[in-house]
């Protein structure tokens, strides 16, 4: 399931709790914290996601575990700060591909001209 799919809003929050464990009542809570923040339709109907529904999996996970909500949001923070992180890294990463990529290839050229260049020369010195 690609990004665009997993946000996508397709569950009412009556489907939404119920996919979740979590009364719709939670729900509401949660996002007046900001532990969750629905799609709205023009109805101002709360839209769930994926995404939303796999978050919602892991504060219940936590909470569970008895970490407190005040945990769970400095939680979800830093997993949000280090998936960030994550994709500032893969960036990084195709880019340092590219120029290595680049660099061969000019070092090929660079070869080539040497071999062309040399070639040359030895051409010239037959000649004469």
């Amino acid at each position: 399931m690609n990004e665009n799919d997993r946000n996508r809003p397709l569950y009412m929050i009556g489907v939404a709790a119920e996919l979740a464990g979590m009364h719709p009542q939670t729900l509401r809570s949660y996002e007046q914290k900001g532990l969750v923040t629905p799609q709205r339709t023009r109805g101002n109907t709360r839209m769930y996601s994926q995404a939303d529904i796999e978050r919602l999996a892991l504060i219940n996970e936590l909470t569970d575990e008895g970490i407190n909500l005040a945990g769970v949001i400095r939680i979800l923070d830093l997993q949000g700060r280090l998936n960030e992180r994550d994709r500032e890294i893969d960036d990084l990463h195709r880019r340092v591909r590219r120029l290595a990529d680049r660099v061969h290839e000019l070092e090929t050229r660079l070869s080539v001209n040497d071999l062309v260049q040399t070639s040359t020369t030895l051409a010239i010195r037959r000649i004469r």
